[in-house]
């Protein structure tokens, strides 16, 4: 069982990006028994009652994580955590510094903001809409 399950954008270019360095460093680091498990929050049967009730608005807004333990981790928590499970923890350590924390929390929270116009795809709102289509076709269709 992974000690950390990270919901990731699958259409963001930038996030594959993360996520493939984070799985091949993972396979390194911890062969045959894989640390990091990832979830695509962009897949149609994403289900968030299978992933601690995190919905897709939520987790298209800012990035989630959840460890083993049923904890919910936020923001630059998941990348310290996926980072230590790693054995790159120092590369983040600063962030969780009490004098370093707010202000690269406060620059994470400006990129969670623009990610999605930074990267070309619909807003927040369009693409909440475009993931409902689906959903109500299908309950239309059924007898």
């Amino acid at each position: 069982m992974a000690q950390l399950t990270i919901l990731y954008d699958g259409g963001c270019p930038l996030c594959l990006r993360e996520v493939r360095f984070l799985e091949r460093r993972d396979r390194r680091c911890n062969p045959g028994a894989g640390r990091l498990a990832f979830v695509d929050i962009d897949a149609a049967d994403y289900d968030p009652a299978r992933h601690g009730g995190i919905g897709y608005r939520e987790a298209m807004g800012r990035i989630h994580a959840i460890a083993a333990d049923g904890s919910v981790l936020v923001d630059l928590a998941v990348f310290r955590q996926a980072y230590a499970l790693i054995g790159l923890g120092w590369l983040y350590s600063p962030t969780g510094w009490p004098l370093v924390a707010p202000l690269v929390n406060r620059l994470y929270g400006l990129w969670a903001a623009a990610r999605l116009r930074l990267t070309r795809r619909p807003c927040l709102d369009q693409l909440c809409a475009l993931r409902q289509q689906p959903l109500a076709a299908a309950a239309a269709s059924r007898p």
